[in-house]
C-alpha cells in the first residue's frame, strides 16, 4: 500500500508541478508588478479595513481563519521533513516560494472575492465557483469541487492528526489512538456548531497561539545568535551545490523547498479563496492583499524560525538518498516532530516535548476547522439547492472525523505521502484556472489603484462581468 501512494506522489509531484507552481508565481509577480512588495505597508492595515455582517465575516476573521489553515503541522513537522530529506537548502526555496507565490495568493484571492455568492445568507466562494462563473466550465468546476471534498475533508485532516499523535504520544506518553478519540471529540463539538463558530474560535485561537510559538522559537535563536550567519550561509550554500556535505542533494531541497512551502501556505492551491470568500469588503483586492500577507506570516515568520531554531541547535538528520544520513545531528530519530521537540529542549531542558506536543494540538485543531470549513464550502458549490444538503453536509463532518481518528493508527510519514497527493491534484487543478482568468485580478487591481490615487476608499463595481452576483 505505501509503496503505491509513493509512486502516486512521486507522479503528482514531479518537475512538471514543481516548475509550474514556480512559474505561475513568476509570472503573475511580473504581471502585477510585485503587488506582493509594492503593498507591503498597507497589507497589515488592510487587516481592519471591515467588519463583520450578518452576510459575512470581517477581514481579520477572514484572515484568521486563513492562517489557521496556513499555519499547522506544516510549520513544524513540515519543515523538520525538508530538512531531513531536503538538507537546510530547502529553507532557501521555502523562502523563494512565498515571495513569489504571494502574487499567485493575491490572484486566486481577488478571483474568489470577484465570484463568491450568498449562500444560506452568508458568502461562499472559491475556485469551484470561478471557474464555473468565470471561466464557463461547470465540468471543471465540479471536478475541483469533488477532489477538494475529498482532499482537504478526508486527506489533509489525516496529516495533522498523525503528526498530532506523534507529538502527544511522544510528550504524555498517551497511547495514539486515544489522542485520535479525543481531537475527534472537541473538532465534532465545533464543526456541529456551524460556519460562525469557527470563525469565532479562529479569531481568538490563531493570534494566541502564533505569537507563543514564535516567542519561544526566538528566545532559541536569540540564546544562540552568535551561529545565525552560520546557519544562514549553510542554507545559501547547500540551496547553490556550494555546500560539500549537502550540495548532493540540491535537487531535492529545491522539490522539497516547493512542495513543504505549499502546503504550508497554500499560496496557488486553492484553499484560501474558499476561506477569505467569505470576507465582507467594499473592494476584492483588499482581501486579496491580505491574503498575501498570510504567506508572509506564515513561510517568512513562523516556518523561517522554526527552520532557524531546528539549524542553529543541530538538532536534525538529514537522509542521504544512497542510505544512511549525511548528517546526523540525532542518532536514530527519524520523526519529524522530534527535531522542533529536540531544539527546544536542547537550551530550555525538558519543555520542548510538552511545548512542541501543546503547540501541534493548537496548531492542528485550528486547521483542522479551515480544513472542514474548505471542504464544506465545496459540498455546497455541489449540492446548493439540493433538498438533501443537509444529510450531505452531515455526512462530511462524520467522514472528516473518521478520517482524523483512523490516520493516527498510521505513521506520520504515510500521512504525509496522502496529505501530499490531494494538495499536489488540487495545485494542478487550481493554478490552471487562475491563469486563464488572472487579467480579471489585474483588472480589480488597476481599479483599486486608481481610487486609491484619487483618494478615495476604493469601491467595487463589476459593470461588465457576467454571472457576478455581489458586486453590481
Amino acid at each position: 500500500m505505501f509503496n503505491l501512494i509513493e509512486t502516486v506522489n512521486n507522479l503528482v509531484w514531479g518537475a512538471p508541478l514543481v516548475i509550474l507552481c514556480l512559474g505561475a508565481g513568476v509570472y503573475f509577480t511580473l504581471r502585477t508588478k510585485f503587488v506582493q512588495l509594492r503593498f507591503l505597508v498597507e497589507m497589515p492595515r488592510l487587516l481592519f479595513g471591515s467588519k463583520e455582517t450578518d452576510k459575512g465575516v470581517s477581514s481579520f476573521q477572514a484572515f484568521a481563519l486563513a492562517v489557521s489553515g496556513h499555519v499547522g503541522t506544516g510549520n513544524i513537522a513540515g519543515v523538520a521533513m525538508a530538512i531531513f530529506y531536503g538538507g537546510p537548502g530547502s529553507i532557501f526555496w521555502m523562502w523563494a516560494m512565498a515571495i513569489l507565490c504571494s502574487a499567485s495568493s493575491f490572484v486566486e484571492t481577488t478571483l474568489g472575492q470577484i465570484y463568491k455568492k450568498e449562500i444560506n445568507g452568508e458568502y461562499r466562494g472559491g475556485p469551484a465557483f470561478y471557474i464555473d462563473k468565470g471561466l464557463g466550465m461547470r465540468w471543471f468546476a465540479i471536478l475541483f469541487a469533488v477532489v477538494s471534498v475529498i482532499s482537504i475533508g478526508l486527506f489533509l485532516p489525516m496529516v495533522q492528526s498523525a503528526n498530532i499523535a506523534d507529538a502527544v504520544s511522544t510528550a504524555f506518553r498517551i497511547d495514539r489512538f486515544i489522542v485520535g478519540i479525543i481531537i475527534m471529540v472537541f473538532l465534532g463539538a465545533v464543526i456541529f456548531g456551524g460556519s460562525r463558530r469557527l470563525v469565532h474560535i479562529a479569531e481568538v485561537i490563531v493570534p494566541f497561539m502564533a505569537v507563543s510559538y514564535l516567542i519561544i522559537t526566538i528566545l532559541v535563536i536569540l540564546l544562540n545568535i552568535q551561529e545565525l550567519p552560520r546557519v544562514i550561509q549553510l542554507i545559501i550554500d547547500s540551496a547553490f551545490k556550494r555546500d560539500a556535505v549537502f550540495g548532493g542533494i540540491a535537487g531535492s531541497a529545491i522539490s522539497l523547498g516547493v512542495k513543504r512551502g505549499i502546503f504550508s501556505n497554500e499560496a496557488g492551491l486553492g484553499s484560501v479563496p474558499n476561506l477569505t470568500a467569505s470576507s465582507d469588503v467594499s473592494h476584492p483586492v483588499k482581501q486579496g492583499l491580505v491574503s498575501a500577507f498570510c504567506v508572509y506570516i506564515d513561510t517568512i515568520f513562523i516556518c523561517t524560525s522554526t527552520a532557524f531554531m531546528i539549524l542553529i541547535t543541530g538538532k536534525f538528520n538529514v537522509a542521504n538518498p544512497e542510505g544512511g544520513f549525511l548528517y546526523e545531528g540525532l542518532p536514530g530519530v527519524t520523526r519529524y516532530s522530534e527535531y522542533t521537540q529536540e531544539s527546544i529542549s536542547a537550551v530550555l531542558n525538558n519543555f520542548g516535548p510538552l511545548f512542541v506536543a501543546i503547540s501541534l494540538i493548537f496548531f492542528g485543531f485550528t486547521t483542522f476547522m479551515a480544513y472542514y470549513y474548505q471542504a464544506e464550502t465545496n459540498l455546497l458549490y455541489l449540492f446548493d439547492r439540493n433538498k438533501k444538503l443537509t444529510f450531505f453536509i452531515n455526512v462530511l463532518r462524520v467522514s472528516t472525523l473518521v478520517s482524523v481518528l483512523i490516520s493516527t493508527i498510521y505513521t506520520s510519514e504515510f500521512a504525509w505521502k496522502v496529505g501530499d497527493i490531494g494538495v499536489g491534484i488540487i495545485a494542478w487543478l487550481n493554478i490552471i484556472a487562475i491563469l486563464l482568468l488572472h487579467k480579471l485580478s489585474l483588472h480589480a487591481l488597476k481599479d483599486y489603484e486608481k481610487q486609491k490615487k484619487e483618494g478615495n476608499d476604493p469601491v467595487y463595481k463589476a459593470k461588465y462581468l457576467k454571472n457576478v452576483e455581489c458586486w453590481k
